[in-house]
């Protein structure tokens, strides 16, 4: 299968780079460019892609607001974001994800990186390497609950065991550092994992991870 995707930042560079990159691969093909997140509306309207890289800071309509309209919640199929960033700069990486992202890379990015998180992405999975999840939350931590409020009622949907894993997903464990720590398989931990997103109402971990900090489950910076 063929993935469609738009590349979307202010630097026409970059631009330039990333379109040599994926059309050195026989399954991405770059249908579109834009350059600031008005025109990737546009171009998501037109062009139909199935994954869209996003930068976050370009004029007239941010990355965050973009991703929003283009990934939210409420979208029917809405197409994936993988967010673009300089990481040490940006501030809004927090919000991109509760936006919609199905994650995000550096951008400096190894292009063999670049190119499998697209991938990943575009197999309806969340890109968000599990040390980035908790060092990026706890970046934040002073943008999220203190873990002191009285945790969300949607927990109680949850089975004990199925809290004990989104605890370790908040945590940024792997499905394979999951499964070590509690002793089951790979395949127990999918699955477990499965029932939290279903019962949350969430696409992924990462949106999962973000929404055990915001619940109160998990206290930014906590072991």
């Amino acid at each position: 299968m063929t993935i469609r995707v738009l590349l979307v930042d202010d630097q026409p560079l970059l631009r330039t780079g990333f379109r040599m990159i994926l059309e050195a691969e026989a399954d991405l093909v770059v249908v579109g460019e834009a350059g600031d997140g008005q025109q990737a509306l546009e171009q998501v309207r037109a062009l139909q892609p199935d994954v869209v890289l996003m930068d976050i800071r370009m004029p007239r309509m941010d990355g965050v607001e973009a991703t929003r309209r283009i990934a939210g919640p409420g979208r029917d199929g809405p197409v994936k974001v993988l967010v673009l960033t300089t990481f040490d700069l940006d501030e809004y990486v927090v919000e991109a994800l509760r936006a919609g992202a199905s994650g995000f890379l550096l951008k400096d990015v190894p292009a063999e990186e670049l190119v499998q998180a697209i991938r990943v992405v575009a197999d309806g999975a969340a890109m968000l390497a599990p040390s980035i999840t908790r060092r990026l939350l706890d970046m934040y931590a002073t943008r999220l609950p203190s873990g002191d409020e009285t945790p969300s009622p949607a927990l109680t949907t949850l089975t004990e065991r199925e809290m004990e894993v989104l605890r370790l997903v908040a945590r940024g464990l792997s499905n394979a550092e999951i499964a070590a720590e509690l002793f089951v398989s790979e395949t127990t931990v999918k699955t477990h994992v499965g029932h939290v997103l279903t019962k949350l109402g969430l696409r992924d971990r990462v949106q999962a991870a973000v929404f055990a900090y915001e619940s109160g489950l998990v206290r930014p910076g906590a072991l």
